[in-house]
């Protein structure tokens, strides 16, 4: 008796363990609307994107050439058209991404020009380093900032405005 008892307790248990996903997927919910899964299930046959439609095109009149139902100038024609409507849209799309990026190429080209204008630093004992932006040498640990009469930043190396209490260039604090 008691055999039967513990006997059913432990396929109570097992059962219990099997039906614990199922159980909390109904109870969790999907994913927020318009979250990362919504886009997964999404039907690419609905999208109103003119490249989708246009691959979608081309898609379908090969299968339809591959059945038969397409002759083949019809093909060809109609290949030509979604093609180029395809390409179109492709270029559209890559136009609209080379504009939302732009302004960080205008900085890093901002960023390679001061370098080309500040020039290389080179140690008095070892010569020029490789590094274009070195305050020390990497060799000897020597001061690459030439004496001068203005105020330089020791991070950087950049010439200071008269009372300046953070360098312009890298933002560092000024030694007092």
């Amino acid at each position: 008796m008691w055999e039967m008892i513990a006997g059913l307790l432990v396929a109570l248990a097992a059962l219990a363990l099997v039906l614990e996903p199922l159980a909390l997927a109904r109870t969790t919910g999907s994913a927020a609307p318009g979250g990362a899964d919504e886009l997964d299930l999404e039907d690419p046959t609905e999208s109103d994107a003119p490249k989708v439609r246009a691959l979608l095109a081309l898609r379908e009149i090969e299968f339809d050439r591959a059945t038969g139902k397409l002759a083949e100038e019809d093909y060809l024609r109609l290949k030509a058209r979604f093609e180029s409507d395809a390409i179109a849209a492709i270029r559209a799309e890559e136009q609209t991404a080379t504009e939302e990026t732009r302004p960080a190429a205008d900085r890093a080209e901002e960023v390679i020009r001061r370098a080309r204008q500040q020039g290389r630093r080179a140690c008095p004992t070892c010569g020029p380093r490789p590094e274009s932006n070195a305050v020390y040498c990497s060799t000897c640990g020597r001061s690459l900032v030439a004496a001068s009469a203005s105020a330089r930043c020791t991070v950087c190396g950049v010439a200071l405005a008269e009372g300046a209490k953070f360098c312009p260039e890298c933002g560092g604090a000024i030694a007092a």
